[in-house]
């Protein structure tokens, strides 16, 4: 019987852990940065960036954008809503936005015209909630708290936080080219 030897890697095999883009402490890696897209990252919650998109009565913060990490076709980031504050109106343009309560009770305000006379719904939430906004959806966000902020994480399905900002909410499709206003 041979004694037990521990294969050694091949000289191809050695050369692409070197490589490896996700391990740059490896001995012997290439110097040269990795394509964003080839590396995973990591965003401190104290490195928000503020100089985003903003609606009047709230302060959205990117985590997650095109020129944050190089993604192509998300953003994420934090929403905050002072006490007693209600949004500006706006809409997202064709980005979907998926929106996770993590403090406070904010409320979502859009118009539904599902019964045939444009209707205000609210929807009242908690931590732990989740809202789904279509794309062109006006809405608005508001704290009835009088005391404590309230804060959301938000997911959109573009790479950066798309906002426009409207005088009024109207119904989707109720006036003719203004769900696609970008302005």
């Amino acid at each position: 019987m041979a004694p037990h030897t521990t294969p050694t890697p091949s000289d191809d095999e050695a050369a692409a852990a070197r490589h490896d883009a996700f391990h740059p402490d490896l001995p012997g890696h290439d110097s040269s940065s990795p394509p964003l897209s080839a590396r995973l990252h990591h965003i401190r919650a104290d490195a928000l960036d503020g100089d985003t998109a903003q609606t009047g009565g709230m302060r959205r913060f990117a985590a997650i954008s095109g020129g944050s990490v190089g993604s192509e076709r998300i953003w994420m980031g934090q929403t905050h809503v002072a006490p007693d504050t209600a949004s500006s109106n706006h809409h997202h343009g064709a980005s979907e936005t998926a929106i996770h309560v993590i403090k406070g009770h904010p409320e979502f305000v859009f118009l539904d015209d599902s019964g045939g006379t444009p209707e205000e719904i609210r929807i009242r939430t908690a931590p732990g909630d989740y809202i789904f906004v279509p794309p062109y959806v006006p809405h608005r966000e508001e704290n009835p708290s009088p005391d404590d902020e309230a804060v959301v994480v938000i997911a959109r399905s573009t790479q950066e936080a798309i906002v426009v900002n409207l005088p009024e909410l109207y119904v989707l499709g109720g006036e003719p080219g203004a769900e696609r206003a970008e302005g």
